[in-house]
């Protein structure tokens, strides 16, 4: 497998279309290449547009497309609905459908300019965490290849993480973009609930489900979230809420800030270099004039329960459609959890919902005297393929249920959430940090990243490369 290498960022590539927009094609005819010689081994694409892709890029030369992403590249996860490709949710259920229609999402994209290259793998209708998947393969981490990318936007990881894409679309429903860029050393952001359309987006729980992205940036990030964010009427849950210059949020700097550090849950039963990456990254905040304020969370020990009452429910109700004729070609782990749904009364549900709307209103109050939350993205580093349990500080815990164990209580609060690279693992591995926001404030969310970033420097060597040469 290669390397994992640093692709060209969004903006910069933009920018150097727009000067030479004649090098468009000869730059998606070698991303193609690439695509083809790696894609067997990282697995990271479902399916691919290669003429759909070269024709964008012949508009690109023809200056027909001017917008702020013109001729960047991306991968977008097999639950966006896309007239060119098939839309298989990474199923055996859906083989052979396609939609006579693209998702917002993807719309907003084209009309930006951006490349859309193909469909990225993920676990089975992003119904896990470790980012598997019988029909077309599990991709691998791209760090060491025996170890999982994670989920369920496993796919749209490793395209970034591999030179096979600037940035990727994917869904996040309890961490399924922020875990993945954390295992992968990428950035993740999941906005606020309500702040990008999930139209046209195959669902897995109505009531949790946000569009997310991956990219390898802080920028990139950011610049992504400028061309998605917006109120659209097609989703009920779509928020009509002013969309602020991220971009231009980047350079603010976190002087003043106050970063709340929770006192508990947060950093409790998590491997020791990851809480020490962390508190670095705090103190390099605080040496650029934030100041750090412990917050107290609600209790989270129901959470994940609460977070299950949710989810299987509305899985089951948009999957039953599909099971009198096709329960059998679901994934084990899918059907398990279809049947598990059948037996969650209407009373747990409405009891799990109250129960979200308390975490929301204590978090909010919680985020009232400070202007972020500052955590670990995941407990752990990536765990072997075909981990079933793992054992961390003491706490033996399925791999999913630690994978997502700091992730998934701001899908209930619906809060804005980004992971960004805090540094390396004694085993080589990429470890991440996560910023949590006040609704509707991804400005500031953008901008402790950006710090955090800046300390870091880059997470990938520009210099070293990959030792098959990078695409972009």
């Amino acid at each position: 497998m290669a390397s994992p290498c640093l692709t060209e960022s969004a903006a910069r590539l933009a920018a150097s279309t727009r000067d030479d927009a004649a090098s468009v094609t000869g730059m998606i005819d070698r991303l193609l290449a690439r695509i083809d010689r790696l894609n067997g081994e990282t697995k990271a694409y479902i399916s691919i547009d290669g003429d759909g892709a070269r024709d964008a890029a012949r508009r690109c030369e023809g200056r027909e497309v001017a917008g702020p992403l013109a001729a960047v590249p991306y991968a977008a996860k097999d639950l966006f609905e896309t007239r060119r490709l098939p839309t298989t949710g990474g199923s055996r259920v859906l083989e052979g459908w396609r939609s006579d229609r693209d998702a917002a999402a993807i719309e907003r994209l084209d009309k930006a300019g951006a490349i859309l290259i193909g469909k990225a793998n993920l676990h089975e209708f992003a119904h896990g965490t470790t980012g598997e998947n019988a029909r077309f393969g599990t991709p691998p981490n791209p760090w060491d290849p025996s170890r999982m990318a994670g989920g369920s936007s496993s796919g749209s990881a490793a395209a970034v993480a591999q030179g096979l894409a600037c940035f990727a679309l994917g869904s996040d429903t309890g961490g399924s973009t922020r875990v993945p860029a954390a295992l992968c050393g990428l950035v993740g952001l999941k906005p606020t609930y309500g702040r990008v359309s999930r139209d046209g987006m195959i669902p897995y729980c109505w009531s949790l489900d946000h569009v997310g992205l991956i990219a390898g940036s802080v920028g990139d990030a950011a610049l992504v979230l400028q061309t998605l964010a917006g109120h659209d009427p097609r989703d009920s849950g779509s928020a009509e809420w002013a969309v602020p210059d991220y971009v231009k949020a980047l350079g603010r700097g976190v002087k003043g800030l106050r970063i709340g550090v929770p006192e508990r849950h947060f950093f409790e039963h998590a491997d020791p270099e990851i809480l020490a990456a962390t508190h670095r990254c705090l103190a390099r905040l605080a040496e650029r004039g934030a100041t750090l304020v412990p917050v107290t969370l609600p209790d989270l020990a129901q959470a994940r329960t609460v977070s299950l009452l949710l989810q299987m429910p509305e899985v089951l109700s948009y999957h039953r459609r599909y099971l009198p004729e096709k329960m059998a070609l679901y994934g084990e782990d899918v059907r398990s959890g279809l049947a598990f749904a059948q037996f969650i009364l209407a009373e747990h549900y409405v009891r799990a919902q109250r129960m979200i709307e308390k975490y929301r209103r204590d978090t909010e109050a919680a985020l009232a005297g400070v202007d972020a939350i500052v955590t670990p993205t995941c407990p752990i580093v990536a765990p072997k393929l075909g981990t079933v349990t793992v054992t961390t500080e003491g706490l033996e815990e399925p791999v999913g249920n630690a994978l997502t164990r700091f992730t998934s209580f701001f899908n209930m609060t619906g809060a804005p959430a980004m992971s960004v690279p805090s540094g390396f693992h004694r085993s080589g591995l990429p470890m991440g940090v996560q910023v949590v926001g006040r609704s509707f404030d991804e400005e500031t969310v953008l901008a402790i990243g950006q710090a955090i970033a800046d300390y870091q420097g880059l997470l990938f060597d520009p210099a070293a490369g990959c030792r098959d040469g990078a695409a972009i």
